[in-house]
């Protein structure tokens, strides 16, 4: 009876929903912040404060997104080098809207105090943190199924039409009939 019984494949890892996404994010990247702010002093006793700030940067946006992509979003896998350049476009953007967003505070209050320019960081860096989850959950880290807007890929088998590598036969109920599903190839943003 056991040998009559076909094995199953396992399942493949379910993928955490938006908001223990989001929780992980804010603790991945939290915990990195943390270790880089004491990170750069402790270089920059030993070079210039803007390179090891850069250093830092660098290995902590890459500890980021290779901890996104296995514990944030659950992708089984690490990180590919399009993934790492994709991260790497949002955290620049959004450190660029932190940047602009402090130019504009002194250009319309030349002299802030310490709470108006915590103030605005703080939420500039919020914003843009969300805006950053967002970009990694919905195009970097996104399976093509959540991409393309389908709910699932099949897990029943595909057979590649030859000459056509965007069709494939995918059996159907009925014996008799096969259906044919079209896939496209996945939209990447730009990194830039």
């Amino acid at each position: 009876m056991e040998s009559q019984r076909q094995s199953k494949p396992s399942p493949a890892p379910s993928r955490p929903g938006p908001l223990s996404s989001f929780v992980r994010f804010v603790v991945c990247g939290g915990g990195v912040g943390l270790l880089s702010s004491a990170a750069v002093p402790m270089l920059a006793a030993t070079m210039p404060w803007a390179v090891a700030n850069a250093l830092v940067t660098v290995a902590g946006t890459l500890l980021c997104t290779e901890l996104h992509a296995l514990f944030t979003f659950g992708t089984g896998r690490r990180p590919d080098w399009r993934r790492h350049l994709q991260s790497s476009g949002s955290a620049v953007a959004a450190y660029l809207a932190t940047t602009a967003a402090m130019f504009a505070l002194y250009a319309v209050q030349p002299s802030p105090g310490m709470v108006w320019e915590q103030t605005v960081y703080l939420t500039a860096s919020g914003l843009a943190g969300v805006g950053r989850f967002l970009v990694l959950r919905l195009f970097v880290f996104a399976d093509r199924s959540e991409r393309d807007g389908r709910s699932g890929r099949s897990t029943r088998s595909e057979t590649l039409v030859p000459g056509e590598p965007n069709l494939r036969l995918v059996p159907g109920t009925d014996t008799s009939r096969r259906q044919v599903a079209v896939t496209h190839p996945a939209l990447v943003p730009s990194a830039a």
